[in-house]
């Protein structure tokens, strides 16, 4: 079996969240299956000054910065043939919304990088399951959209401990057709007919083992049903 994993770049601001990431790889790794690592090989909207949260220079290639988190081990998007692999994941990180997409700047008007709607429209249309991690369902969002499909997903807990206003995130993907589901941190939400399994992560205030433990659900359910 044959996991994608959809990365934009490397750090919590400008690319993928690498515990996240690292989570995921880990995950499926205890699952026993290969994992194909893969990013589109474009400029990133910016680069963040992890230390201060300011922008800083030079700037910096999604691919060559994934390549960090896979150590060296990675695909360019454009070359992933999308029959090859048996399901996807999707960890979060600003990067999702800033390179793969860009709804951290248009909100529901979000453009999808052409690469990434080509792999994850290829993976819904042909059944596979595909996981959305954190912020990640707004990509997955606006594919399902361009595809004039929708889906049950979650960014997390309205109600919870969270650093984001997830109320308003929900209301951005039910503007495009989506159902949002409240899930607590840790779980997950399964949409069964879509295939499609969604979980909070670091869109709710947590630790490094919470973020595990909503990782682990997701990737064992993704390869159940894979």
């Amino acid at each position: 079996m044959k996991i994608g994993v959809l990365l934009a770049g490397c750090g919590v601001y400008d690319g993928s969240e690498i515990q996240e990431t690292v989570s995921v790889l880990i995950a499926l790794d205890e699952l026993g299956v290969e994992t194909v690592c893969m990013a589109p090989a474009m400029p990133q909207h910016h680069v963040i000054n992890h230390t201060r949260g300011e922008e800083m220079s030079p700037a910096r290639d999604v691919l060559t910065e994934s390549a960090r988190i896979a150590r060296g081990d990675i695909a360019d998007l454009a070359g992933v043939n999308p029959a090859d692999l048996d399901g996807l994941v999707i960890p979060g990180g600003f990067g999702v919304a800033k390179n793969l997409c860009s709804w951290a700047f248009h909100g529901p008007e979000a453009r999808v990088n052409p690469e990434a709607a080509r792999v994850i429209g290829a993976m819904i249309s042909a059944g596979k399951p595909v996981a959305a991690l954190c912020v990640a369902p707004v990509l997955v969002a606006k594919v399902l959209q361009e595809l004039g499909q929708t889906a049950e997903m979650t960014l997390g807990n309205p109600e919870g401990d969270s650093p984001y206003d997830i109320a308003a995130f929900h209301g951005g993907i039910e503007s495009v057709g989506m159902t949002p589901a409240t899930c607590a941190l840790g779980d997950i939400v399964v949409d069964e007919t879509r295939k499609l399994i969604t979980s909070p992560c670091y869109m709710m205030n947590a630790t490094p083992v919470k973020i595990l433990e909503g990782v682990r659900k997701a990737c064992t359910r993704l390869v159940e049903m894979a």
